[in-house]
């Protein structure tokens, strides 16, 4: 009984809260028909919610257009949020589900000094053996991963990243080390266009990855999920299952992150 009363809610906050709910997925200002509908109520009984939550800044009503939209309140609220959200933590638990689901090996990547870096490894039921490991810093310009980072990064810091590469022998140990500008640009021009990075037996003979960027709400690149596995049993298809899942659960962590793609 008192398990049951812990769990009892106020129903007109679940009620409001569902016209906040369809405003956030609409994303732009509605009519209080078009928002009532959204929220499944008649527009009589949304009016008196919005008229409160305008009364401390959750939504705000535009005089000219008569349209609702989120409010100072909300967006503060979500500004708070955002700050204090970890994607790194929120990244792990989906990463470690997805590595189940294909059964391959996932490596979670972010930028470091030395370029992008696998800073946390889910690992497939059977074992396989490459060169990817916490703390190992991938090729910019070879790896899935590094291909990831150089296509959503600015242009410049990718050069620069390039150069350190050649410097430390990075871009050598990847069997990078001829690769030229133009020949770049092509495949990172088509990871944008795709939204993902593979490779096919390189820079590992047998082992094939591929890798799917995710964004914070500014629409900057924070972490890069990559999957690997022999070449025989993981099918690296645009269209496949893998590269469906593996888009599904970058795009998944990039909401939590509050990243919204403009259509």
């Amino acid at each position: 009984m008192e398990e049951e009363k812990s769990r009892r809610g106020i129903q007109s906050i679940e009620i409001g809260g569902r016209l906040l709910t369809a405003l956030v997925e609409e994303g732009g200002p509605m009519s209080l028909g078009d928002l009532a509908k959204k929220a499944g109520m008649p527009s009589a009984k949304a009016h008196p919610y919005l008229v409160s939550f305008g009364s401390f800044g959750l939504i705000e009503q535009n005089p000219l257009t008569g349209r609702y939209e989120l409010g100072p309140f909300a967006l503060q609220l979500g500004l708070i949020s955002l700050q204090l959200l970890d994607p790194v933590r929120i990244a792990i638990p989906v990463i470690t589900q997805l590595a189940a689901d294909i059964d391959q090996t996932i490596g979670l990547s972010v930028l470091g000094n030395q370029g992008p870096t696998i800073i946390y490894i889910s690992e497939s039921s059977y074992p396989i053996h490459v060169n990817m490991r916490t703390g190992t810093v991938m090729s910019i310009q070879a790896t899935a991963t590094g291909r990831v980072f150089a296509a959503f990064l600015p242009p410049r810091q990718v050069e620069r990243m390039i150069e350190q590469e050649r410097r430390s022998g990075v871009a050598g140990d990847f069997g990078a080390a001829d690769m030229n500008k133009e020949a770049l640009e092509d495949i990172l021009a088509d990871v944008r266009k795709r939204g993902m990075a593979r490779v096919q037996g390189e820079p590992i003979p047998g082992i094939n990855a591929l890798c799917a960027p995710v964004f914070e709400h500014t629409g900057t690149l924070r972490l890069g999920i990559t999957a690997i596995g022999p070449a025989g049993s993981f099918d690296v298809s645009w269209n496949g299952d893998n590269a469906k899942k593996i888009r599904d659960c970058a795009e998944q962590v990039s909401g939590r992150l509050g990243y919204r793609q403009l259509s």
